[in-house]
């Protein structure tokens, strides 16, 4: 029997999400308007757009190579930025803008294609590609994105999210809102749906938003006292399941389980990859 698990929780810059390449850039985009909502006057949404944007998925962490030259320093807008060469743990706050048919079709930072009704994203620093959840403090809402761009450059502003992905946010017509930006380590989500190794594991918890995932992770570790290579989020079937483990055989399991229940009050199943 086997239970489906998934370990968890171009040659050239191009700079397509800002609207400038880091050698030429442009001058500074001028304040949205309620009537375009987006990061230029002109950069509303498309006449007819797709009627099914809502069940839009979020982006799945993959663990991808470092593109070769989007990650060089370079200078934008007269201001010298020095992206990361290495996929560390990153959080930020800030306002977060979007950008959508403006650029739509044109090529990004990373040499790929933007398009607006993917879920992607332009950073500054973040390595590209790389992955990230991006919270609206106002709201709570959270997607996950992939970042394939950089930008924005311009005042307050942390990222600039795709169409799609500030549409998921609820902040179009306003233009920008206040967000958490958080880095997430592709290497710990296995995109197949399947644990990446045999063995049995406790489920203490699914959810279908992941920062409340993310949270009861949090108090395990702290609670538990764990090694963070034996905890996870599990993504599957749209949800956030947090698990320990892989435990080296039941009655391992059962202990754990019963820690868990003595110092926080959760019960736990086992779920089993043979």
């Amino acid at each position: 029997m086997k239970t489906i698990l998934i370990l968890g929780m171009a040659a050239a810059l191009a700079l397509a999400g800002c609207g400038s390449s880091p050698s030429t850039p442009t001058k500074p985009a001028p304040a949205t308007t309620a009537k375009g909502g987006g990061y230029y006057l002109d950069d509303g949404p498309e006449a007819n757009p797709p009627a099914n944007l809502d069940a839009v998925a979020d982006a799945v962490p993959r663990d991808e190579p470092l593109h070769r030259f989007a990650n060089r320093p370079y200078v934008a807008l007269g201001k010298p930025y020095t992206p990361k060469t290495e996929r560390l743990a990153h959080r930020e706050e800030g306002l977060a803008s979007w950008y959508g048919k403006r650029f739509h079709g044109k090529k990004t930072a990373s040499g790929e294609v933007y398009d607006m009704y993917a879920m992607t994203a332009a950073h500054p620093t973040l390595p590209l590609p790389s992955y990230a959840r991006v919270t609206a403090l106002d709201s709570g809402k959270s997607v996950v994105v992939r970042i394939n761009d950089r930008g924005p450059f311009h005042g307050e502003r942390v990222i600039d999210l795709s169409y799609i992905a500030a549409h998921k946010l609820g902040y179009l017509q306003r233009g920008s809102t206040r967000v958490r930006v958080e880095s997430l380590d592709p290497t710990a989500y296995d995109t197949r749906g399947e644990a990446l190794i045999e063995g049995v594991y406790l489920q203490v918890g699914a959810f279908s938003r992941a920062d409340n995932a993310q949270q009861l992770l949090a108090r395990l570790t702290h609670a538990l006292e764990l090694d963070p290579s034996s905890s996870r989020v599990v993504l599957n079937d749209k949800l956030h399941r947090v698990q320990l483990g892989p435990y080296p055989s039941d009655d391992a399991a059962h202990a754990a389980r019963a820690r868990v229940r003595e110092r926080l009050d959760l019960d736990a199943v086992l779920v089993r990859r043979d």
